[in-house]
């Protein structure tokens, strides 16, 4: 995965600084948006929303099941209520708190898990959200949304603020360049978006990953004539069936790269719908894959267990020449 250059910085921003930038112009006009918070508002990028609205922010401290509890109640009352904590503990410790409170109760909290996948590499496997996808697509009555760049970060917040539905929203911590310049460009949950387009190969990426799916189709053109589609799945649930199958009917192969472990994410919804469905596309899931994983930056993680440009380059072009 290449690092992001210094003018890039200045650009782009980080999806989370986004979405803190976003929920703060929607809170200023309207009162009835609240966000709980379990001791993360600086990792969460929240202080000036503190700092503008503290009626509107209620801190549980490190008590993430207390918090999905106390967001579920103020839901309930006609709320518009952000739950915000680091992903691995809220989807993991609060996995009761989010089946029944929110989603079986069907109460519009809008879970926002921050630093996920490997954000907090260095820390190590406790800190890693790598089972969120499969967790919660087992759990009935949930939108699971994966922005992929600022773009789609401050639609999905202006959408979500909007939507009278239970909702978990997954960030990073990496500055997110643009994908497309395309002013047309719309975003839908359960509406995947095709970034990059071509004949020989179909990327399916989601989240941090699709950036480095842009780089790898853009290696494999300029080197070898591959021309590639991308697509940005930003929503993992409900999957965008109707774009799997347009990108699949043509028959070639596929690759789905996910931050998140190999079992129960974006690549085996991806591969059910295909099989279930009678395609034959070649196909190949690239993610985490089950094993204690290594500690490092992001960046050194995406590297180790090829989620970088190179590596899906290579994953994609392996799979072409099998194929051709």
């Amino acid at each position: 995965m290449a690092e992001i250059t210094q003018n890039e910085l200045v650009t782009y921003k980080a999806n989370l600084d986004v979405f803190s930038g976003t929920l703060q112009e929607l809170a200023s006009t309207d009162k009835t948006i609240l966000v709980v918070t379990s001791d993360s508002r600086g990792s969460g990028k929240l202080v000036p929303f503190g700092q503008k609205f503290p009626a509107q922010m209620v801190e549980i401290g490190i008590a993430e099941q207390n918090l999905v509890g106390v967001a579920a109640g103020l839901a309930s009352t006609g709320k518009k209520v952000f739950a915000v904590s680091p992903a691995c503990f809220l989807t993991a410790r609060s996995f009761e708190q989010i089946k029944t409170d929110v989603a079986y109760s069907d109460n519009p909290v809008k879970l926002i898990g921050i630093s996920a996948g490997v954000s907090y590499g260095a820390l190590g496997s406790t800190h890693h959200s790598l089972h969120d996808f499969a967790a919660l697509r087992a759990v009935h009555n949930l939108i699971i949304v994966v922005p992929a760049d600022n773009f789609e970060t401050e639609q999905a917040i202006r959408l979500a603020a909007q939507t009278e539905h239970p909702i978990y929203i997954r960030f990073g911590k990496k500055a997110m360049p643009l994908l497309t310049e395309d002013p047309n460009r719309r975003f839908e949950f359960g509406k995947g978006s095709v970034v990059r387009e071509g004949n020989d190969l179909v990327i399916i990426g989601t989240g941090e990953t699709v950036y480095p799916a842009v780089q790898a189709a853009r290696r494999l053109e300029t080197l070898y004539g591959i021309r590639s589609t991308v697509v940005s799945m930003h929503t993992i649930k409900p999957l965008d069936y109707e774009l799997l199958a347009k990108v699949a009917s043509p028959g070639v192969p596929i690759v789905t790269v996910e931050e998140h472990s190999v079992y129960g994410g974006l690549g085996e919804a991806c591969a059910s719908f295909l099989m279930q469905n009678n395609f034959h596309n070649p196909f190949k899931i690239m993610g985490i894959p089950d094993e204690y994983t290594v500690t490092g930056s992001q960046i050194e993680i995406f590297n180790h267990y090829g989620l970088s440009e190179e590596g899906i380059a290579e994953t994609g072009l392996n799979l072409v020449r099998k194929t051709a």
